[in-house]
C-alpha cells in the first residue's frame, strides 16, 4: 500500500495548503490529494480555497510527491471540456504528477450555478458523458460530442502532458462497473470489498483503488475526540443525505444531535499507532492500495506530520509495505 496526505481546503487557508504539503512531500507521504468545493460543509470549517489555483502553486512549490483532485465534479460548475482542460495543464506544469479524481458531486458546490440539482440518475448519465469528453479531449485531437446532456463544438487541448492525465472515478456500488470501464483508477469512501471486487471483475482488474481515513492525532485523546466530532460530524448522515444538502446551514441543521462517540467510530484519534494501523487493515482487507490521511484541525497538521514521520509512516510500511 501507499499512504498519502489529504489537503481538506475547507478547514485550511489557501497559503497552508501550500506549506503544508511541502513539509508533507519532506515527511515522506507518497502521494497527496485536495478537496474540490465550493462551500465548506460547516460553517465553523470557514475556508474552501479554488482547489485549482492551489494545485497551480503546489506543482511549483513541491518536487516529486504526486497531486491528485479527490474529488472535482466536471457536471455542472465546471463543464466538462474546461476540467480537461486544466488538468491537462496540471500535467504539465507538474511534470506527470498529477491525476484527475472525478465525482458525481454534491448539491452544496453546484447549486451556485442556479440550474437546480438533477435526481441521481441524471447526475450519474451526466457523469459517464463527461468524462467520455475528458478522456476525448485528452487525447490531442478535435472533439465535437454531442450527448443527451453536454455539447462539444470542436474542442481542442493545445498544452498537454507527455503521457495523458490518469482519470480516478469515485463509485460505489454498481456504479464500480462504469469506473472500470472509464476510468484508471477506483475512488471509494468505504472499505467495501464488494465494490473493488466489482470494480475488478468489470475490468479494473490490476488497477489501484484509492480510500481516505480521517483522524484525530494528538496527544490528549478527549481533545482529539472533541475535534474529530467538530470536523467530521457532517458525514454522520452519509452520502445519500450529504449529495443533497444544499448549504453549511443544513449541514448544521442534519448532525445537531450527532455524538463524538458517533464520529469516533470511524475515525482514529490520540497517538496510539496500533488505533491507526487497524484502521487501515480494514481497508487493505477490502482490496485498497492507496490511503490517505486526513488530519483534522489546521493549526494540528505540523503535529501530525512529524509523528507520521517517525511513527506512524514506519509502521504502516512495516505492516503493510
Amino acid at each position: 500500500m501507499e499512504f498519502g496526505y489529504t489537503l481538506l481546503c475547507e478547514q485550511t487557508p489557501p497559503k497552508q495548503l501550500v506549506t503544508d504539503l511541502v513539509e508533507a512531500e519532506e515527511a515522506g507521504f507518497a502521494y497527496s490529494v485536495i478537496s474540490d468545493h465550493y462551500f465548506p460543509w460547516l460553517e465553523s470549517q470557514g475556508h474552501s480555497a479554488y482547489a485549482w489555483s492551489v494545485l497551480g502553486a503546489l506543482a511549483q512549490a513541491t518536487h516529486h510527491i504526486p497531486l491528485m483532485t479527490f474529488v472535482t465534479c466536471p457536471i455542472m460548475r465546471y463543464h466538462p471540456a474546461v476540467v480537461a482542460q486544466k488538468a491537462a495543464t496540471m500535467g504539465v506544469l507538474s511534470d506527470g504528477r498529477f491525476t484527475l479524481g472525478l465525482g458525481a458531486g454534491e448539491n452544496l458546490n453546484e447549486h451556485v450555478i442556479g440550474r437546480g440539482w438533477p435526481s441521481v440518475d441524471v447526475r450519474h448519465e451526466m457523469f459517464a458523458e463527461a468524462v467520455e469528453i475528458i478522456r476525448a479531449l485528452f487525447g490531442g485531437d478535435y472533439v465535437n460530442y454531442r450527448g443527451r446532456h453536454f455539447s462539444v463544438d470542436s474542442a481542442k487541448l493545445y498544452d498537454l502532458p507527455d503521457e495523458p492525465v490518469r482519470i480516478g472515478m469515485a463509485a460505489f456500488g454498481g456504479r464500480a462497473a462504469l469506473a472500470a470501464e472509464h476510468a484508471d483508477l477506483l475512488i471509494s469512501d468505504q472499505p467495501v470489498p464488494e465494490v473493488v471486487e466489482r470494480f475488478h471483475n468489470e475490468g479494473g482488474a490490476g488497477k489501484p483503488v484509492y480510500g481516505q481515513i480521517p483522524v484525530a492525532f494528538g496527544h490528549d485523546y478527549e481533545e482529539c475526540r472533541q475535534r474529530a466530532h467538530s470536523t467530521w460530524k457532517f458525514s454522520a448522515p452519509g452520502w445519500k443525505v450529504m449529495a443533497e444538502l444544499p448549504g453549511p446551514v443544513n449541514f448544521e441543521a442534519a448532525t445537531k444531535t450527532v455524538r463524538p462517540e458517533d464520529v469516533v467510530e470511524s475515525v482514529p484519534c490520540g497517538d496510539d499507532v496500533d488505533d491507526y494501523v487497524e484502521a487501515v487493515r480494514q481497508w487493505a482487507d477490502a482490496g485498497f492500495t492507496h490511503i490517505s490521511f486526513c488530519q483534522s484541525g489546521p493549526e494540528h497538521q505540523k503535529d501530525f506530520r512529524t509523528w507520521a514521520e517517525a511513527d506512524l509512516l514506519p509502521a504502516l510500511r512495516e505492516r503493510f509495505g
